[in-house]
């Protein structure tokens, strides 16, 4: 089978190979994405889930990346505010750490390095006297308080992934690319999918593979990026919610580094992350007894009830593809993204190292500008001004929205409007459309999951299994028992077998 030649083929479905995609599309390109597993299934959901300008760089003179960061957190605001939002983070001074002088410089550096018209700056904080010191052990009486934003990673992905392909972009899940043959014009590549290999043909590749850019190139290239790329793992700890607010905790640890505790799905704390070297042959990225022990202590230094491994309720891990700036400690090395384009040995290729989701927008913006003389097209900041799925609302009218909905539908629980709306925002609206009732909502299987809901995740969001659904498109498997989870899960194998059987009747 050999289809229509595409402008553009991008290997890799996290946020770096969907933001390319978006792009692309939106400029009236041709494009394939071609992702293995899932959408965000690897590094994309295992972040520490904030757009933020990045504090802790500024100690290694990465002003650069600091304002670019800085200068997206707003821009990303306005074109998801379901998803994204802004959060306070409370920074505390403590002795024997970076002195209260030094933080409040950096502080002053990170509110006007980027500009701000959404975020409040910063402001100075009395943990004795102020409510978020509360839970904090009682020898830190100073603290400082900035922005950020936090963002639902995961969803992020997907959201971007139907955006591309409502512009067009042909996006395929579950389909592997496991041969490419480079020539002079063109590639062709070999894609894996549904039991069958389907040949495609595209101007320009982008490998946006990530932690497995390598493997990529392997394909068609015997040489290896190997020495360019740089693997480190990054572990969190999901506990028990160790404090009351929608405020963040920054602490410094003793060794240089920080973690974040964070609120975290109504009922939990986020702490994270780590900095552990990583390789292939350690297969899946899992959390290891260390790094446990490391963000127990870590945050056990600050708060004033210790975090113990019995407070912990999930765990997750995943990969950054850092550029190998050669740094001596996995923590130092440089989060920027870095291309390596060839368009002298054949058809163009460019690879993508680095890169984090705050700047995910301008390193897809700064691939096609790379790649504009190629396609025949300028490199005008389209998606700037641009919202994501749902998104078409102001920063300051999530709680508005609620209570509109909350109105049209009040047979369903606030709570789970609530939910609904931080997940999909205006588009809630056109999901519940014919919806007049609770039964319309098809089965439902608990926090608040509905039939109608994995059914538009599936037709919207490309969602092929539970673990889609209660893990990347939501949270929902960190509320459900293990028979809700499972019933979810016997619903999918169902809804497979009637997709089945239609597809052998034609």
């Amino acid at each position: 089978m050999t289809a229509a030649m595409y402008d553009l083929a991008i290997i890799g479905g996290g946020i770096n190979g969907v933001g390319i995609a978006r792009d692309a599309a939106g400029r009236g390109l041709k494009v394939l994405l071609v992702e293995r597993d899932d959408l965000a299934s690897h590094t994309s959901s295992a972040s520490t889930k904030l757009v933020h300008g990045g504090l802790r760089y500024l100690e290694h003179y990465e002003f650069n990346l600091v304002r670019k960061a800085l200068k997206e957190r707003e821009v990303l605001l306005r074109a998801a505010p379901h998803i994204i939002w802004p959060m306070r983070f409370v920074l505390p001074v403590d002795a024997g750490m970076r002195p209260a002088w030094l933080l409040r410089l950096g502080l002053f550096l990170y509110d006007h390095l980027g500009g701000r018209d959404i975020l409040p700056g910063t402001r100075s904080v009395n943990l004795l006297t102020d409510h978020r010191g509360d839970p904090l052990q009682k020898r830190l009486k100073k603290g400082f308080a900035y922005s950020d934003c936090w963002v639902e990673d995961a969803r992020l992905v997907s959201l971007t992934a139907r955006d591309a392909a409502d512009r067009g972009a042909d996006i395929r899940t579950r389909a592997e690319c496991v041969g490419l043959d480079r020539g002079a014009d063109r590639w062709n590549l070999s894609i894996q999918q549904q039991g069958e290999i389907i040949t495609e043909q595209a101007k320009i590749l982008v490998n946006a593979a990530g932690p497995w850019v390598d493997p990529v190139t392997s394909l068609y290239d015997r040489s290896s990026n190997a020495a360019k790329l740089r693997l480190v793992k990054g572990s969190h700890i999901v506990v028990k919610r160790k404090y009351e607010g929608d405020h963040s905790y920054i602490f410094q640890n003793r060794d240089g580094r920080i973690i974040f505790a964070i609120p975290y799905e109504g009922e939990h704390t986020l702490i994270g992350t780590t900095d552990e070297p990583w390789s292939y042959a350690e297969g899946d990225a899992k959390i290891s007894d260390g790094e446990i022990g490391y963000l127990c202590d870590a945050a056990s230094e600050y708060f004033e009830i210790p975090v113990t491994r019995d407070d912990i309720q999930w765990t997750y891990s995943g990969v950054r593809p850092l550029f190998d700036d050669h740094s001596r400690s996995a923590a130092t090395v440089t989060r920027d993204f870095v291309f390596d384009y060839d368009k002298e040995n054949g058809a163009p290729v460019l690879s993508v190292f680095g890169g984090k989701i705050t700047t995910y927008r301008v390193l897809a913006l700064q691939a096609i500008r790379t790649l504009s003389d190629a396609l025949d097209i300028d490199g005008d900041d389209w998606t700037k001004k641009a919202h994501l799925p749902g998104g078409d609302f102001a920063p300051d009218g999530f709680d508005a929205l609620v209570d509109q909905y909350a109105d049209r539908w009040n047979f369903i629980d606030r709570s789970n409007l609530h939910r609904l709306v931080r997940a999909y925002g205006t588009d809630t609206a056109i999901m519940l459309e014919k919806v007049k009732a609770v039964s319309d909502l098809g089965q439902l299987f608990g926090a608040g999951l509905s039939e109608l809901e994995i059914r538009w995740l599936i037709d919207r969001e490309f969602a092929c299994t539970a673990e889609d659904v209660l893990w990347r498109r939501s949270k929902l498997g960190l509320h459900m028992s293990d028979a809700e989870q499972q019933a979810v899960g016997q619903w999918f194998d169902h809804h497979q077998q009637k997709t089945k059987a239609k597809l052998d009747l034609s």
